[in-house]
């Protein structure tokens, strides 16, 4: 009896075995028919009045192909149609590489990534029903030196003495792995979230090997409503880039100050339009401090607990004649940017008052080279740029502005496309002869892709000036001590992989 009751289970396995074994042949066998009737009518097969008989497939043979039965002849329409029919007959999630990589490439189009993959919908990238998958690693080795002790002015990691110490420093690390998934669930709904690990750029304590530096979060996450095949409107609500300027940098890895400067990310609902080349967004925004260069005062506090902020833009892509000949300009507007602090400045503390600010961008393609301009500036002053304490009391408070230029090639070289570029930016937040006057960065790129979605980049980075957004005007050292330094200058060498999936 108990050899029964063994044997029991054991019988039952196989059989459930042999039956999913079953089920997987007849899919397969439906799947080579339904490819077979899509080559039919793509190839303009003939249109048979019967069914023909259906080889069946066997290891020596393939099976024929099928002419269809009462079926149209191939057109633009009815070819997208069969083709929605044959990327939904996927059992499994996909994934689109290519997608991947423009979604998670935090170098191009970062201000705007949900109008961007609702385009990627309309060219037929990403199918409607389906469930993709991608990634994106970067890893990279560098090399800095600086003149002043423990002071690296480097922005693509965190400066701080935890973990650069002294005036030299070498890395081989990896700098962020990415995680998306986008599900297309219906032709007007699509959500996507993003899970990103960043240990250089962490606000966590500690060095780069503490555990609050080491932790996965959701970068961003939203989901969203509309087709631009059908309506030129769209919206969506939850985690995201606001709006505001363009943050594209034409450098392969590292990015423009603007975008440290004024690069926003928040919880909030995005309403737009695109259409002929017009693109208008706006914003309701969370209130308090925000995840990133966004603050409101909420009854003089940093809680989040009302949607009082707001983001507006708009920009026009003028077609220059001829295929990849263009020239986008455009403007935005916030009402409450970061620069909102009272002395000492700290990161997310609350606002003084809301310090709202404006940008203006182009950005040009034509044939080979892209060049992009930008510029941005608070309305009001700092209140945070002031120190009372003498001697540097002599510093008035400081509208905060930022700006770069910079152009790329993309030449060819053994058949792969290799981008060469040059990129200056600057910030600028104190009067002329403080210590946290200016920080400047020019950046010297180069970068091959061996595939669409694989990028090897090497820079060269030269910076000026050190001024460190915690405590930039002092507060921490002792009176009328700062941790900017106007003299500060450090350079970087370094190589990297940029690989999606």
């Amino acid at each position: 009896m108990a050899l029964g009751l063994c044997l029991a289970p054991a019988t039952a396995q196989a059989q459930s075995l042999e039956d999913v074994l079953a089920r997987l042949e007849r899919l397969e066998q439906e799947n080579r028919q339904l490819r077979q009737e899509v080559d039919s009518l793509k190839g303009a097969a003939p249109i048979s009045a019967a069914p023909a008989p259906v080889a069946i497939s066997t290891a020596e043979t393939e099976p024929s192909a099928t002419p269809i039965r009462n079926v149209e002849a191939p057109t633009p329409e009815n070819d997208r149609a069969l083709a929605a029919v044959e990327l939904n007959s996927g059992l499994f999630v996909s994934r689109a590489s290519d997608v991947s990589y423009r979604m998670l490439d935090p170098t191009t189009h970062t201000s705007r990534k949900p109008l961007m993959l609702l385009d990627a919908r309309r060219q037929g990238d990403l199918r409607d029903g389906g469930v993709y998958l991608g990634g994106a690693i970067t890893a990279l080795a560098n090399y800095q030196e600086t003149n002043r002790n423990s002071k690296f002015g480097y922005l693509m990691r965190h400066p701080t003495s935890a973990n650069q110490i002294g005036e030299t420093a070498s890395e081989a690390v990896l700098h962020s792995a990415q995680l998306s998934v986008t599900a297309n669930v219906t032709p007007w709904i699509t959500a996507y979230a993003e899970l990103l690990y960043d240990p250089e750029q962490s606000f966590g304590a500690g060095t780069i090997t503490a555990v609050g530096r080491n932790q996965m979060q959701l970068r961003k996450g939203y989901v969203m409503f509309g087709d631009l095949e059908a309506s030129p409107y769209y919206a969506a609500i939850g985690k995201m880039e606001a709006p505001f300027g363009l943050m594209d940098t034409v450098s392969p890895f590292t990015a423009s100050t603007v975008w440290h400067a004024f690069g926003g990310l928040a919880w909030g609902a995005l309403a737009g339009y695109s259409k002929d080349g017009l693109n208008i967004a706006l914003e309701a925004v969370q209130g308090g401090s925000q995840f990133r260069s966004l603050a409101t005062s909420v009854e003089g506090t940093n809680v989040p607990s009302r949607l009082n902020n707001f983001v507006a833009d708009a920009n026009y892509t003028f077609d220059l004649g001829g295929e990849g000949r263009d020239l986008m300009a455009g403007a935005s507007y916030v009402h409450g940017s970061a620069y909102c602090h009272g002395f000492p400045v700290v990161h997310f503390n609350p606002c003084v008052d809301d310090n709202p600010a404006y940008a203006v961008y182009g950005q040009l393609n034509y044939d080979r080279w892209t060049a992009n301009a930008e510029f941005a500036k608070t309305l009001e002053e700092w209140p945070g740029t002031f120190n009372p304490t003498p001697p540097l009391n002599q510093f008035a408070a400081s509208k905060v502005s930022s700006w770069g230029v910079g152009a790329r090639y993309a030449a060819e070289l053994a058949g792969q496309e290799v981008h060469l570029s040059t990129e200056f930016s600057t910030y600028v937040a104190g009067p002329k002869g403080s210590p946290w006057r200016r920080q400047d960065q020019l950046v010297f790129g180069l970068a091959a892709f061996p595939a669409s979605h694989v990028k090897l980049f090497s820079e060269v980075v030269l910076v000026e000036g050190y001024v460190p957004l915690n405590f930039l005007s002092g507060g921490n050292l002792g009176p009328g001590v700062s941790w900017s330094d106007a003299d500060a200058k450090t350079q970087v060498l370094l190589v990297g992989a940029n690989v999606a999936f």
